[in-house]
């Protein structure tokens, strides 16, 4: 049914038909020109009623065209006059907008007379695309099909159309159609041609055990969504309705970069985060919501589409300006690593979205998909400044509380679930339906939601993260150099992940941070503790990751021997620190434990008052069925068997890559060779001289790993005495075979053929098999050299049995005997996988039911991880341990930067350690620090802003000694930089920055600045950062070093009456300076230790020259820099001899 695009005369165009279609269609022959000057004459009426059929052939195209016409253009057999030629049928592509034929509604004149019959429903028409053959109709349409394996891949592609689809045939995954083209080369794949009977099929593929390989490509690389496509085999009625075909091609998950599990190319040092954002004010346009009737007020959610509203022009929000209201609305957020079963909540706004996204560095944001056909969002702006990956998704049903349970491990609390606000909640059930769509069915268990509103943590800005490098790098983005380096010495990933959200978030609780600072004191005092936990903790896995596969029912045998490890690992660092504990201590640890109910092994790190530091940690541990678990795991789990399979699994993908290096080398190229996997050469090699070897030492031939774990040798994974199944099956096993060799010898002696073994073939099943003489002598043969009636009887029986196979060399023939056995024998084989495949499922749901425990104990392991790594800090480097009170002060004597030491360090050099006296009783609340370049003044004012996070995430700190306050916020304007694809300039970009600041320090928070206003002239300059100045000491009223080059700056102060020595409440600026001391051969040093003062030169001509700036223009520079001294003596000269007469 066709409706019409316009009210001009709709055309049609036949497309992609082959030469001769198109030469019968539209060559200028006799019955063509009468038949387009027919239909030049109807009207637009009758244009409008014609109905039109395509139908090719291998030489010719027809047209048929039915009409209801006035009786002087009636065709001579009625109504309708159909011309068709028969001949063999093809596939053709129709766009229905380009052809001189007529669109509309399909009109019949006569009802009487019988209607066409439909076509088959095999194509979807949508504007100008052309037809597709849509899913398994395509089997079904005229003309040759794609193969089932190519159609299967051709449905999810349309279904997944996001997605790059990876396909499992076989032991590879494939590419097709486009997307072999498009990410082929892009994967270093060589695209093959298919060749189907519907046409040649771009292919590329690889080998099912580099799947990892190539989703680090395309998922962390490019960026990608990948769909996989796994095998899945069919029942009885599944084949016969599918046409005997054996496997079904599925996607099983959906692998993004914020949804990854447990991939090997994860960062293990730092989480995985996926975020959902909610926006309230998000509507429908009005001409979908009701035709202006309103669509409800600025705080309603957006209505999720209806299936004809998506896809719709006006299925899209409206227009939100980028004013103050809508920067200070809030918004809802929500994220979790699907990792580790982290979950968070946050209500922020747009303001402050960027500083949250700096924080939790997620690696994809989901959008509701309202927002997809809105380009000009002020969210979407702000998202992509950062370059962050967007994701759109229907907001899906999980719209309340409630909806999130089957999801959790526990339920939320009740006091945190009212503190929910609508947005959060929003945002998480995006979130969550996100989640669970990306991973097709499989189950998942997270920890209850935590609102990082309720945490008491310090807030640092995405400037202040990227200026004062704590982790990575202003000028290369990398991780060495920054303060997550110099300060990282843990020795578990999980613990790295862990300090890596402390440095993000330092903690503003004087409770918490003085318990870490005892933990660490503790590892300080005792070193052999120390060291002992650190071996115990080398031991242990990252269970965080590990107890997460089995909540989403991945996990493996492996995963299991590994935590119980950790668990074992965990029992010996309970033991480790109850004999560090005081007897006293000892035996209220133990009344603790004893007392403590299950469900109440508090996560909080701290422990009551007066409490020893470790007896808290010993009390958070739970062992009790962890320990239960872990010895169930060994007592079933075979360690040695699992061995072995790793050994047999490495032996065959070594021989696969062995001989896809020879096909290369013999019959392709040296570019070929790049298409295989790292190490494939060697390996190649090795397996070479294995091959040599054993062809030169043919008496002695050493069996592979695959002969050695042949059928007899079978690998198992779990022992004998997993389950009472498991032994009575074992042992019925070991009695088959024991028949077996029994009739071995037997049919031996039987037959007279010492040669003979007993074996399973796949193509031939059980056979028997002979070889050298014994394979070439006939039944007749071994009759007559029988030597006894039992012999005889055998041999005659022989005669009877029908040879399989036969050689010069061998022979293989069945024996109904060895049937009999061999199926036996495959029968308990087969109730043994089973079984085991049992015991392993009941063991990962023991895994499950102890989450909260294993998660919990792995989360006091993380935190025995820090402190220990802070305590061989503190020795490796003298920090001291820093005093925090919740006073208005920053007391710092002898500070160092934290990074810069260790880089001077390398290089045989000491560092200049400098006081810092902020809001000191005689000091002032806030320093004006001038002086010349290089002298270390951003050096000063960053050591002090890392030393106060360090403090507050419980870390000694790099000085002689230290006493703070505690600090909510820490802001950086440090640097410059523009942003010209936004239209910022240096300048602007440095007033952003401060403007932000100037607007949300709080008496409480910790501010630097350097160079306010370097970006314009020096009377604006001078300006607008004495404003700045002046609007923290007297609105913001919080602690700050102020850094500048303007001297004019330390005039206005002390015109306004600013400095501390002039007293009031105005009073609170101190001033301070570096300086570079001079010798007379003109040679300088630069003095980094400050002094009381202001310093009115910068020197910067003594910075050009060590930059290597020609001497001309250093010569230039400096009578340039005399003589505008010499007008400024002159001028003040003048000013004073003005000012004593009129005194």
């Amino acid at each position: 049914m066709l409706s019409p695009r316009s009210t001009s005369v709709p055309r049609l165009r036949i497309a992609n038909l082959g030469p001769s279609c198109r030469a019968s269609l539209f060559t200028n022959t006799p019955a063509t020109a009468g038949r387009f000057a027919k239909f030049a004459q109807f009207s637009t009426q009758q244009r409008q009623l014609f109905a039109y059929n395509v139908t090719t052939t291998s030489s010719s195209v027809a047209l048929s065209l039915a009409s209801a016409t006035s009786s002087s253009t009636t065709p001579r057999h009625g109504p309708f006059h159909q011309t068709q030629i028969r001949g063999k049928k093809t596939t053709t592509v129709v766009r229905l907008d380009e052809l001189e034929l007529p669109q509309g509604m399909v009109v019949l004149p006569d009802p009487q007379a019988p209607a066409p019959a439909p076509a088959a429903d095999t194509t979807k028409t949508a504007g100008a695309a052309p037809v597709v053959l849509q899913g398994d109709d395509a089997t079904s349409a005229a003309g040759p099909a794609y193969p089932t394996v190519v159609l299967q891949a051709r449905r999810n592609m349309q279904k997944f159309d996001n997605c790059v689809l990876l396909t499992r045939v076989g032991g590879f995954y494939e590419l097709y159609f486009e997307q072999a083209e498009e990410y082929g080369p892009l994967l270093n794949l060589k695209v093959a041609q298919k060749k189907t009977n519907a046409g040649a099929v771009s292919m590329a593929g690889f080998p099912f055990f580099q799947l990892e390989r190539f989703l680090k490509i395309l998922v962390q690389d490019l960026n990608r969504h990948v769909a996989i496509a796994e095998e899945f085999p069919n029942d009885a009625s599944e084949k016969i309705k599918s046409g005997g075909l054996l496997h079904d091609r599925k996607v099983a998950r959906i692998v993004t970069p914020g949804t990854l599990i447990d991939e090997n190319f994860m960062d293990p040092y730092a989480n995985n985060y996926v975020m959902a954002i909610h926006l309230p004010g998000v509507e429908l346009s009005d001409d979908v919501a009701g035709g202006g009737g309103g669509g409800g007020g600025s705080g309603a959610a957006a209505a999720p589409p209806t299936g004809s509203q998506k896809g719709s022009p006006h299925h899209q929000v409206d227009n939100v300006r980028p004013d103050s209201d809508e920067s200070t609305a809030q918004i809802g957020l929500a994220w979790l690593d699907l990792s580790t079963g982290y979950f968070y909540t946050q209500p922020t706004t747009l303001s402050a979205l960027p500083s949250v996204l700096s924080r939790v560095a997620p690696r994809e944001i989901v959008l509701d998909e309202v927002l997809e056909s809105h380009r000009n969002h002020e969210i979407l702006s702000i998202l992509t400044d950062e370059k962050h990956l967007l994701t759109y998704s229907p907001p899906g049903e999980l719209l309340k509380l409630s909806h999130w349970k089957p999801m959790l491990e526990a339920e939320i609390p009740p006091a945190t679930a009212a503190s929910f606000t609508d947005n959060e909640v929003k945002a998480g059930g995006l979130l969550l339906h996100y989640v669970k769509d990306r991973l097709r069915g499989l189950s998942m268990k997270l920890q209850p939601p935590v609102r990082h509103e309720s945490m008491q943590v310090m807030n640092i800005d995405k400037n202040s993260m990227r200026s004062l490098e704590i982790k990575q790098t202003i000028r290369d983005n990398v991780f060495r150099g920054s303060l997550l380096h110099a300060v990282r010495r843990t020795v578990t990933k999980g613990g790295a992940r862990l300090l890596n959200e402390w440095l993000s978030s330092p903690s503003t609780s004087l409770e918490v941070i003085n318990f870490r600072q005892e933990l660490v004191a503790r590892f300080i005092q005792n070193p052999d503790l120390r060291d002992a936990t650190i071996i115990l903790l080398r031991r242990s896995h990252d269970c965080q990751r590990l107890v997460q596969r089995f909540a989403l029912n991945r996990g493996d045998p492996d995963d299991l021997l590994r935590l119980a490890s950790t668990i074992r690992a965990s029992e010996d660092i309970v033991a480790l620190l109850s004999s560090s504990l005081p007897s006293s201590s000892k035996a209220k640890a133990k009344a603790k434990a004893k007392a403590k109910a299950e469900a109440e092994a508090s996560a909080s790190p701290s422990g009551e008052k007066g409490e020893d530091c470790l007896s808290t940690m010993i009390g958070r541990i739970s062992l009790k069925q962890p320990l239960k678990l872990a010895q169930r795991i060994q007592d079933a789990i075979d360690e040695e068997g699992l061995v072995h399979q790793h050994e047999l699994e490495d032996s065959q993908a070594d021989q696969m890559i062995a001989l896809a290096q020879s096909i290369v080398k013999t019959e392709g190229t040296e570019d070929d060779s790049i298409l295989l996997p790292k190490g494939a050469t060697a390996k190649a090699a090795a397996a070479i001289s294995s091959s040599n070897s054993t062809t030169t030492a043919t008496k002695k031939k050493s069996a592979s790993i695959r002969d050695y774990y042949g059928e007899d040798n079978e690998v198992w994974i779990m022992k004998p005495g997993a389950s009472p199944d498991l032994t009575r099956l074992h042992a019925e096993l070991a009695q088959n075979f024991q028949e077996k060799l029994q009739l071995t010898e037997t049919l031996r002696a039987r037959l007279n053929a010492a040669s003979l073994t007993l074996k399973w073939t796949p193509g031939l099943g059980h056979i028997c098999h002979v070889k050298g003489k014994d394979a070439r002598r006939s039944p007749e043969e071994s009759n007559d050299a029988a030597t006894t009636p039992a012999e005889a009887a055998g041999a005659e029986a022989a005669i009877a049995f029908k040879t399989l196979s036969s050689s010069r060399s061998t022979r293989a023939f069945h024996h109904p005997e060895w049937t009999i056995l061999g199926e036996r024998l495959d029968k308990v084989r087969f109730q043994i996988r089973a079984e085991e495949q049992r015991v392993f499922a009941a063991l990962r749901e023991q895994v499950v039911r102890n989450l909260v425990k294993l998660r919990r104990n792995a989360a006091v392991l993380d935190e025995l991880d820090i402190a220990t790594s802070f305590a061989r800090l503190a020795i490796e480097q003298g920090l001291t341990r820093p005093t925090l009170n919740n006073t208005q002060q920053t007391v710092i004597v002898g500070g160092r930067h934290p990074t810069v030491e260790g880089g001077l360090a390398e290089q045989g050099r000491t560092f200049q350690r400098n006081d810092c006296l902020v809001g000191a009783p005689g000091h002032g609340r806030l320093w004006l620090i001038t002086g010349p370049n290089m002298a270390g003044k951003s050096t000063f004012l960053r050591q002090n802003a890392l030393i106060t996070i360090l403090a507050q995430i419980g870390c000694y700190v790099p000085a002689d000694y230290s006493e703070l306050g505690i600090v909510d916020a820490i802001f950086s304007r440090v640097g410059s930089a523009d942003n010209l694809y936004h239209d910022q300039s240096t300048f602007m970009v440095e007033m952003l920055e401060t403007a932000a600041i100037l607007r949300q320090a709080t008496p409480r928070s910790f501010v630097i600045m350097d160079e306010i206003g370097r970006g314009t002239t020096p009377e604006d300059g001078a300006a607008v950062a004495f404003a700045s100045l002046h609007h923290l000491v007297h609105v913001n009223k919080c602690r700050g070093l102020f850094a500048t080059h303007f001297h004019t700056v330390a005039d206005l102060v002390s015109e306004q009456h600013m400095r501390l020595e002039d007293g009031g409440a105005a009073g609170a600026i101190e001033m301070y300076c570096t300086d570079v001391e001079e010798d007379e051969q003109g040679g300088f040093v630069y003095i980094h230790k400050l002094r009381k003062g202001t310093n009115r030169k910068s020197h910067a001509l003594k910075v050009a020259r060590l930059a290597g700036l020609p001497e001309t223009a250093i010569r230039i520079a400096q009578q340039v820099l005399e003589s505008s001294e010499a007008v400024d003596l002159r001028e003040s000269g003048q000013q004073t001899v003005e000012t004593a007469g009129n005194v």
